[in-house]
């Protein structure tokens, strides 16, 4: 596909677009400015909380930017206006609180609207937010509510950590829920057919050009479906390899501590 055709570039956030101390540096904002004032649609496409991605789109001054976020449970505007909502019932919501798993060794987190709730205090999460000083609220989950649930989501110290509670979680929830890694120890659970991808198509309903128009980045399985469903799917060096195994079929570009999505990006729209 030349280069004409793409009228918008969609790219994941953490391990993609964001460098690995999770900032976005000054050539990728270049970029994404220089972009969008050639006309291009910027779409951030991530598993944070659409208040954790304001203010890093607030540093790239893109003003007619998009918000896919909690992996495609919420879209919305620069403005914050809602696009798109898909919850998880609530009474799906309260069985999965009680989801069993070690808490020595993985905590259990929750998107509810602008919140952030988690089971313990982790302080080492903290600065994957640092750009946005978006912070969890402890909570005990046996008592907290299950309104407006975009994803319930468990953070492991290893990959490990997760095998058993992923295995629990598609014994009892695979066939209402969509369940997958955001990152290696990262397992997220959201609202059956929730997905990036999906929340593309909603995106585009209100343009005039299509998924194959849109050319698109990613590291995580969460990345998938957007990225097979798009014009053009890239997946960073840095990828976990059981995307790269997934989407065989996708170039495979440089890493994120080197703004290689920028790079890439200079490179086909034929930015000097």
């Amino acid at each position: 596909m030349s280069k004409q055709l793409f009228r918008a570039v969609v790219s994941d956030l953490d391990g993609t677009l964001l460098n690995t101390n999770h900032v976005i540096g000054d050539f990728t904002i270049d970029t994404l400015n220089r972009l969008e004032q050639n006309g291009i649609d910027i779409i951030l496409a991530t598993g944070r909380n659409h208040t954790d991605v304001t203010s890093i789109l607030g540093k790239i001054g893109a003003e007619r930017a998009v918000m896919i976020t909690s992996n495609g449970a919420r879209v919305r505007d620069m403005a914050g206006n809602l696009i798109y909502s898909n919850s998880l019932p609530e009474d799906i919501v309260f069985d999965l609180y009680k989801t069993p798993f070690d808490e020595t060794k993985i905590c259990l987190n929750s998107y509810q609207d602008e919140g952030w709730f988690i089971n313990k205090d982790v302080p080492a999460l903290q600065k994957f937010h640092q750009d946005s000083g978006f912070m969890y609220e402890v909570v005990d989950f046996s008592k907290h509510h299950a309104r407006h649930v975009e994803k319930i989501f468990f953070i492991g110290k290893t990959p490990e950590d997760l095998i058993e509670v992923e295995k629990y979680l598609r014994e009892h929830f695979g066939d209402k829920t969509t369940i997958v890694y955001s990152a290696l120890a990262c397992l997220e659970v959201m609202n059956k057919n929730v997905s990036k991808g999906e929340a593309l198509k909603h995106v585009l309903a209100q343009r005039d050009y299509g998924l194959e128009n849109c050319i698109a980045f990613g590291d995580g399985m969460n990345d998938v479906e957007m990225l097979s469903s798009v014009g053009k799917g890239c997946i960073m060096e840095n990828a976990d390899e059981r995307l790269k195994q997934a989407c065989p079929q996708l170039e495979q570009i440089g890493s994120n501590q080197n703004e290689s999505v920028a790079k890439y990006l200079q490179l086909q729209f034929g930015i000097k």
